[in-house]
């Protein structure tokens, strides 16, 4: 699959090039060119910047896991996990490094969600029978995490508060919702291709406290101002980020754990890891930057644009749209979009609060699924990307939808 994609990447943007020197844009050489340089130097960038974060909670996920920290919160979501990962058996350490992902993404914590998403993926590598081709539990936890329920992405506040937005944090409830419809989407989309039951009461349960946990947090937070959302977020977040380091650390030291030797085997592992990745994010990157470069997501946006023209419909959420296209390929692309949008159109205009929306409610999926996979050597995703991009779909249209419902 992601040879094709890979090939298809290339085959698009050199047709786009194409087109680009025929109409006599020929700046579109140098750009490509150029391109292609800056994506390998970024991959390089990326990786090493990720040597110690890394490598730091490698090694406190080990401390964690020796100290029974790690096992506890696997006890809380296993009941749910193993109904949606049958084939994960009972107390494995999955369930722990799965549950502290989803809940360091829901709560926004970037520096934290990735390197215990790939401990994570590692976790469920160890029961994958054929270490080349991804099993069903890795992309189930692949599109919930691409597709996680962001509770308050105050970085998102921050820009428009940047922007001069009369109220930054009035786009916090469409935000959520949009999210939430993405990751139901995905859910239920792999549920129906991997054929898992979510009509039981364990996973009923479990949805009724997690949505009431989050109508209890949007009604507590919408009484609140735009400075005070950040405060309460940034003080949760970092909260639960020394909570979690010193319980590791203290407990282990109680039972009597070594660990600061513990804390450098894994923090080698991290740094192993780190330099692995290289190569998966070079191939991913160099990809987007060809595409982006030759300008066929533009060309694609003018398709959309003319098809929605014919029909008759209205075309203002066709103004955000280059940030929802450039979400599943790039993180940095899609906020440059969106302060253009920004800064072209009026930070409280529709188009500028769409992409505000569009960018808290999507993810970066190609960049995910090569980050992931790579860590663990999978080279056949299966179904991984479709789903992903399914759930990128579906927030993308619940984000227009909440968009029109909110400011028309």
């Amino acid at each position: 699959m992601l040879n094709k994609i890979w090939f298809g990447f290339f085959a698009t943007a050199l047709f786009a090039i194409l087109a680009q020197v025929l109409t006599g844009h020929t700046q579109v050489l140098s750009e490509s060119v150029s391109a292609i340089f800056s994506s390998s130097k970024l991959a390089a960038e990326i990786a090493l910047g990720l040597i110690g974060v890394l490598s730091l909670w490698m090694g406190l996920m080990r401390v964690g896991e020796k100290a029974g920290v790690v096992g506890l919160f696997s006890k809380l979501f296993e009941p749910l996990l193993s109904k949606l990962m049958p084939e994960v058996p009972r107390g494995h350490p999955a369930y722990g490094s799965v549950t502290m992902n989803l809940t360091a993404n829901m709560l926004g914590l970037d520096n934290a969600a990735t390197p215990l998403g790939l401990k994570a993926m590692q976790d469920l590598q160890t029961l994958n029978p054929n270490k080349s081709v991804a099993t069903n539990a890795q992309i189930l936890f692949l599109v919930l995490n691409t597709s996680s329920i962001t509770l308050v992405p105050v970085t998102v506040f921050l820009y428009r508060a940047q922007q001069g937005a009369a109220a930054p944090a009035d786009i916090f409830l469409p935000i959520l919702l949009a999210t939430t419809a993405s990751t139901l989407a995905g859910l239920t989309v792999v549920a129906i291709v991997q054929k898992l039951s979510l009509l039981n009461a364990v996973v009923l349960g479990y949805a009724g406290i997690i949505l009431s946990s989050i109508i209890g947090l949007v009604f507590y937070l919408s009484t609140l101002s735009m400075s005070a959302i950040g405060e309460v977020s940034t003080g949760l977040g970092n909260g639960i980020l020394l909570l979690l380091i010193f319980s590791f650390v203290l407990v282990a030291g109680m039972r009597k754990v070594a660990v600061y030797d513990e804390f450098i085997e894994g923090a080698k592992e991290g740094f192993a890891q780190s330099i692995k990745l290289i190569p998966y994010l070079l191939a991913m990157l160099l990809a987007i930057a060809l595409l982006r470069a030759s300008g066929a997501l533009d060309y694609l946006l003018q398709l959309i644009a003319g098809l929605v023209a014919f029909a008759g419909g209205d075309v203002r959420f066709v103004d955000a749209m280059p940030t929802a296209i450039m979400k599943p390929f790039s993180g940095s692309g899609a906020r440059a979009m969106m302060l253009e949008t920004m800064q072209h159109y009026g930070v409280d205009s529709f188009a500028g609060r769409l992409a505000a929306i569009l960018q808290g409610s999507t993810e970066t999926t190609f960049y995910v699924l090569a980050v992931y996979f790579g860590a663990v050597g999978i080279r056949n995703g299966r179904h991984a990307l479709a789903c992903g991009l399914f759930a990128d779909l579906a927030g993308i249209i619940a984000a227009i939808l909440v968009c029109y419902q909110f400011y028309g």
